[in-house]
């Protein structure tokens, strides 16, 4: 039999004999890739070192460090974790345990709650396992048989139920053997799963478990509860200390905990998922808001509101009803049923179709900050960034098809004018229609190509998130890496073929005749409350000046100062400024120790010196002094709050 071609990511051609494995590949490339390498791709097929190569096919290896190697990888330690469960708890029922953004998890029914206690034991067991270093070997087999492994497991019976087809694919760890002959017993432990997964357990080298929450089986609130376990794991231990530091810093920028030591958020049970803003947190909403609409009137955009409540037959048209439904709220009015938008776009529809339209007028670029409620099981909702209530900057540009590749790359520039702003880098995901979706292929594989040429056209790297578009078009999402290295999806730009048909849109073209627009779905911030979580934990608390609640602390020596403080309050109030006047019979170190605590930009200590020169010591956050003039403060602050600067 004539070898097999397999076609590089740099473009060359590897020559393996057939029926090689994918190792053998990787070993012919390379002795050492072949050692750490994971998982491979034959075209588009994920498959695992072990399988064999049976055609000429585009051919990629995964190390376990990104992308489909580390998914790989740590699917593999939530498989480890499941077999340590099982060892401990023989009566577990096990479920589900996919990869999530920071690690794995596992769903698992029939065991008693666990206490932090019990995860240092399920570690110390995933340890034995890991020394053990027992292969993955997948087996196919038929349902049949596969139900036979599974007789008292009733959500394993549900997903193999579930699965098209006659066969499924099952992989088993062996103590004992490379091939398990007697799957069944505690010699080997078996898990149904489509792979793939890396060769042997021994490849976990760190790993821990972070956590137990309660999850509903299929996220059904209807259906049984059972116990998630997360746990994260990484191919050396350096990678795991790195992280648990990372945790560690995020403990400590928590926006719950900072955001309540600056009186900026409150949280109620009376509410829950529905973040109250304090005075100092508006301040800082009304910053970012204002910065919002400055850019936008800049970029051409018209700023509109539309009801929160609009009647359930807009949510049938729009397709929400279909596709959304168990994520909304609904009431009656007068009888009538009633529902809550979850999302912005039926009302800016409805606002394009309230007159004629004209060719001349599109673009036309309608920008809304919108209050949206989703309903969110209970489990799920943490802090501001996973919450019940929120607002989102929507923005709906009606455009010709003609104008799409121009107008995306315009929300691009704006997206990346605001993230650098505020010291996000970014990236950015193309992702595809879905299996379930509205419209037809035809219609979505143009919609497509029309985001890949318009992201193309400015170089803007970006990878494919294959079947995650949203039901009625593709988009491009936006992930900002924060401060301390944590990735957040936020800014998405959608593109919708579908909405604007079922609302019968219409302009008049060129030609005097009727033509249907295309809309550019897009948000930057996301959501006004998650992005507040986010920027929160990105400066740790100490915002730029431009957006602290207080920029200023104005902070007498003695009480024979006081009236020249509030004298200069007063002007910096007039002037535009935040200041807060601290009267408080107390020290001067005192009062600077508690304006840093707050986290305020600037400190001004007022004395007989600085009443006599007109003179002010300015202190930042930093401990840095220097002199200024009043009037020369005041332009320094104004300054740095129309360049947006951090202080240095």
């Amino acid at each position: 039999m004539s070898d097999i071609t397999l076609t590089l990511p740099d473009g060359k051609a590897l020559k393996v004999p057939a029926g090689a494995t994918v190792l053998d590949a990787a070993k012919l490339i390379g002795p050492k890739l072949a050692q750490v390498v994971v998982a491979a791709k034959l075209d588009e097929q994920l498959v695992d070192l072990s399988h064999k190569v049976e055609r000429d096919a585009k051919f990629v290896l995964f190390k376990p460090d990104s992308g489909a190697g580390l998914e790989v990888f740590r699917h593999s330690s939530a498989h480890v974790m499941a077999q340590a469960v099982r060892r401990l708890y023989p009566q577990a029922q096990l479920t589900i345990g996919p990869v999530v953004e920071e690690g794995f998890y596992y769903d698992i029914g029939g065991i008693p709650p666990l206490s932090p206690e019990d995860l240092a034991r399920v570690e110390a067991e995933m340890k034995k396992i890991v020394e053990e270093d027992q292969p993955f070997v997948r087996r196919e087999m038929s349902k049949k048989d596969a139900l036979a492994l599974y007789p008292d497991n009733k959500y394993k019976r549900e997903l193999i139920e579930g699965i098209p087809g006659d066969m499924v694919s099952v992989y088993f760890n062996s103590k004992t053997a490379k091939t398990p002959s007697t799957p069944a017993t505690q010699a080997a432990f078996f898990d149904l799963c489509s792979g793939p997964h890396i060769p042997s357990t021994g490849r976990v080298k760190a790993f821990k478990l972070m956590k137990v929450a309660g999850a509903y089986w299929r996220a059904n609130a209807e259906n049984d509860q059972l116990q998630r376990i997360y746990g994260i794991s990484f191919d050396d231990e350096k990678k795991l200390a790195e992280y648990t530091t990372r945790l560690e810093e995020a403990e400590k920028r928590d926006h719950r905990k900072v955001g309540s030591q600056l009186g900026l958020i409150h949280f109620s049970e009376l509410a829950p998922g529905m973040p109250f803003l304090l005075p100092k947190g508006m301040a800082v909403r009304n910053e970012l808001e204002k910065f919002w609409r400055e850019e936008h009137r800049k970029a051409g955009y018209q700023e509109i509101k539309t009801p929160i409540i609009m009647n359930e037959q807009l949510w049938h048209q729009s397709g929400h009803w279909d596709h959304y439904k168990e994520n909304m709220y609904f009431t009656q009015i007068d009888e009538q049923p009633f529902a809550v938008k979850p999302m912005n776009c039926p009302g800016a529809m409805l606002v394009f179709g309230s007159t004629a339209r004209s060719y001349r007028e599109l673009p036309l670029r309608l920008g809304e900050m919108g209050l949206v409620h989703r309903h969110e099981l209970s489990g799920v909702l943490s802090g501001m960034v996973r919450v019940r209530a929120f607002t989102q900057d929507d923005s709906h540009l009606f455009v010709m098809p003609e104008q799409i590749e121009q107008e995306v790359k315009g929300v691009i520039s704006l997206i990346d004018k605001f993230y650098k702003t505020f010291g996000f880098e970014y990236t950015a995901e193309l992702s595809t229609r879905p299996d379930k979706f509205m419209g037809e292929p035809e219609t979505w594989d143009r919609a497509e190509a029309s985001l890949k040429a318009a992201m193309d056209s400015i170089k803007l790297p970006y990878t494919i998130n294959a079947g995650d578009g949203a039901f009625y078009g593709p988009k491009i999402d936006f992930k900002i890496k924060d401060a301390i290295g944590r990735s957040w999806q936020c800014a998405t730009c959608q593109l919708d073929f579908q909405m604007p048909q079922r609302f019968n849109l219409s302009y008049t073209g060129a030609d005097d005749k009727p033509h249907t627009p295309v809309v550019i779905h897009r948000v930057i911030y996301g959501s006004m409350e998650r992005f507040m979580g986010i920027l929160i934990e990105h400066y740790a608390g100490a915002f730029p000046p431009w957006l602290a609640p207080v920029q200023i602390a104005i902070l007498p020596i003695a009480k024979d100062h006081l009236a020249y403080a509030k004298a200069l309050h007063a002007k910096f109030e007039q002037e535009g400024l935040r200041s807060v006047l601290d009267e408080r019979d107390d020290t001067i170190a005192s009062k600077i120790r508690d304006a840093q605590m707050q986290k305020m930009p600037y400190m001004l200590a007022v004395g007989k010196n600085e009443i006599d020169t007109g003179r002010l010591a300015v202190r930042d956050r930093k401990g840095k002094i220097v002199q200024m003039q009043v009037d020369e403060f005041v332009k320094h602050m104004k300054m740095m709050m129309k360049e947006k600067k951090q202080i240095e």
